[in-house]
């Protein structure tokens, strides 16, 4: 690893973050889509789903994962802009950390996806959203969501390398942003079909959603939580090394 990794990687994350600053509506974008799926969800829908609790509670860890797929396909987006635009090519001239634009580009996700997050908790917190979390819990949620963002940033990069064009690059969060509606995020699984219901329980949104709900109502997260981690720490693990093999020959 290069020994200026970390001033090179501050650089250019400082470069990506102004791109956030001069293009605020890239957050206001993010937060659209689950914005609007929150009022249809609880004023339109809401009524009609048993869930058994208030539901702005219940649908909320699911309306969240969405906000963070809705996010980092500004990630792919924005790389593959940069690949397009030459940026790499200079950057190879220059004797600074090769990987430093990528994690870059991932710290730049985690701090817009936060911000994105904390608005979307704020809108809900209007709706009605009540928790008696403590901090150690709210801690644990914070953590979750990063995690979550963190495995899913590193996904976005692949596109962002890959794709052959900006279109693509993006579209790739399609289905990351549909997942969740075969989860257990807006309705109990036991009202679903066999099949349907057997992917739903077995398919990460539905432990990652089932953890933060139980953290939000104060309630045991069981087996759940490792399931949770499981899926994220495994995805983080296969994108990482993916990305990074296609960073390589982009770069080679």
């Amino acid at each position: 690893m290069n020994r200026y990794f970390l001033s090179d990687t501050t650089a250019l994350t400082v470069r990506t973050l102004r791109h956030i600053t001069r293009s605020l509506d890239t957050i206001i974008t993010t937060v659209l889509t689950p914005v609007a799926l929150m009022l249809m969800f609880v004023y339109v829908f809401g009524g009609a789903i048993n869930t058994g609790s208030k539901y702005i509670n219940f649908m909320l860890p699911g309306i969240l994962l969405i906000t963070i797929a809705s996010g980092i396909s500004y990630t792919a987006f924005r790389l593959f802009m940069d690949l397009k635009t030459g940026i790499l090519e200079r950057f190879r001239s220059m004797p600074i950390a090769r990987s430093g634009l990528l994690w870059a580009h991932v710290i730049t996700s985690m701090v817009a996806n936060v911000i994105a997050l904390v608005i979307v908790i704020g809108v809900a917190l209007l709706m009605g959203f009540r928790s008696g979390a403590g901090v150690l819990a709210w801690l644990a949620v914070t953590g979750i969501l990063l995690l979550s963002t963190l495995a899913l940033t590193w996904l976005a990069v692949i596109p962002g390398l890959t794709a052959g064009s900006v279109e693509s690059a993006g579209a790739f969060a399609y289905p990351l942003i549909f997942l969740p509606f075969l989860s257990s995020a807006f309705v109990p699984t036991q009202t679903m079909p066999g099949p349907v219901r057997w992917f739903a329980e077995h398919q990460p949104v539905t432990s990652i959603v089932d953890t933060i709900r139980a953290l939000f109502a104060q309630q045991p997260v069981g087996n759940d939580i490792w399931a949770a981690l499981a899926w994220c720490v495994g995805v983080l693990v296969v994108a990482y090394v993916l990305a990074m093999m296609a960073y390589r020959r982009k770069a080679a």
